[in-house]
């Protein structure tokens, strides 16, 4: 009795310190959380700085853009609470369910949304203000990966299961150029067949995408007078500083004040209603003044890191042949690096003018939340990857 009795203690004991082996084991991604809380802190101090002149202007009070700013990241936080929890299974299972509801809103906003600057872009839900084309970069990536992970051989070796999932990515990129909005629509193209790429299809078939979509580029804006006037002022916007060229000419000026060191936070001269859409896609503009080119470096990196961080995670979940979760890690990383270069050429003049968003750090409440989402994804990822690790080498050491 005493010998069973000594059999059974060892067992707890040897329990006990499996357990405290998983439970020391760090379950999420420490570099990428703190990374991502750093860019909202940012975004948050820069929308208060650059939104102040344009919210006394436009709503008579200094704290409108603040108070808006406030409600998404409590948005944000409940969102957290139901994403973080729910398994990417959940998400593989259902990605046709919603990417349907994500085109559906594109067609509902070209019929009941409201037009700002000539754009179908917004539906309007009392004091919530959607952005379907925002939500539709998630759910598009989530329908990639889905199909990835189901038709992953046929995506690769037949060229139907590598146009099947195309086709319904040129499907949306017609609506959102129906709205028009010409930049998530290279976005997501451009992510998606990165994405298709990585995941082995043949480069014939990958040479022929790319030519189809750089020709369609080209068509669409010789078709539209205000986008030829766009790619024109972005060649040279000092020819028409006061017309078309005025908003990048106004950004260049932000940027050349702001010098090495910047100008100190709040001393900006651009955002007192000189430079359009200073909060929110020229946002880096004013960061540039204000912070000067390290400071602007530093931002930078920090997204880099984190599009870095995903392309890691979705390494590690495609080597455990977890290919959605791989395949859509990767698409988040792909994406936000992407959209931040497309965002910042603007900005400088070497690219012409998108009305996208600096991820984390321009003001917007679709773009902050799906931004946000996006990170809880990854780190759900991450935690069923350290999970399934930490289970698993206390058993094979046992």
């Amino acid at each position: 009795m005493q010998i069973q009795k000594e059999k059974i203690t060892n067992k707890e004991n040897n329990l006990e310190k499996i357990d405290a082996k998983i439970f020391h084991v760090i379950l999420y991604d420490r570099i990428l959380l703190w990374l991502t809380l750093n860019l909202f802190s940012i975004g948050f101090i820069m929308v208060i700085s650059t939104s102040i002149p344009i919210s006394q202007n436009i709503y008579h009070t200094p704290f409108f853009f603040i108070k808006r700013e406030i409600l998404y990241f409590f948005l944000i936080f409940l969102l957290s609470l139901i994403i973080l929890r729910t398994p990417m299974s959940f998400w593989k299972t259902n990605s046709i369910f919603i990417l349907i509801t994500s085109i559906l809103l594109l067609i509902f906003v070209l019929i009941i949304g409201n037009s700002i600057h000539g754009s179908f872009r917004w539906i309007n839900i009392g004091f919530l203000h959607i952005q379907p084309s925002e939500i539709c970069k998630i759910t598009s990536f989530c329908y990639i990966a889905s199909y990835l992970s189901r038709k992953y051989y046929e995506v690769r070796n037949h060229f139907w299961g590598f146009f099947k999932p195309m086709s319904v990515i040129i499907i949306e990129s017609m609506l959102l150029l129906a709205e028009p909005d010409l930049g998530t629509a290279i976005v997501i193209f451009f992510t998606t067949i990165t994405v298709l790429f990585l995941s082995g299809v043949k480069i014939g078939q990958f040479l022929f995408i790319i030519t189809i979509s750089i020709l369609s580029i080209i068509l669409l804006i010789l078709l539209e007078p205000y986008r030829i006037k766009r790619v024109l002022s972005f060649w040279n916007p000092w020819e028409d500083p006061f017309g078309h060229g005025y908003q990048l000419t106004q950004s260049l000026i932000a940027l050349g004040q702001g010098n090495f060191l910047g100008k100190g936070l709040g001393n900006s001269i651009q955002k007192l209603n000189y430079l359009p859409d200073a909060h929110s896609d020229f946002i880096f503009s004013i960061i540039g003044e204000e912070f000067g080119c390290i400071g602007s470096c530093c931002i930078l990196f920090i997204i880099f890191i984190i599009s870095i961080r995903a392309l890691h995670i979705g390494q590690k979940a495609l080597e455990i042949k977890q290919i959605f979760s791989g395949f859509l890690a990767s698409s988040i990383g792909i994406w936000l690096s992407f959209q931040t270069f497309i965002n910042v050429g603007a900005v400088t003049g070497l690219l012409p003018t998108k009305g996208l968003t600096l991820p984390f750090i321009s003001y917007g409440g679709s773009s902050l939340i799906i931004n946000s989402i996006a990170i809880f994804f990854l780190l759900r990822i991450d935690f069923e990857l350290r999970l399934k690790t930490s289970q698993a080498f206390p058993r094979g050491s046992k």
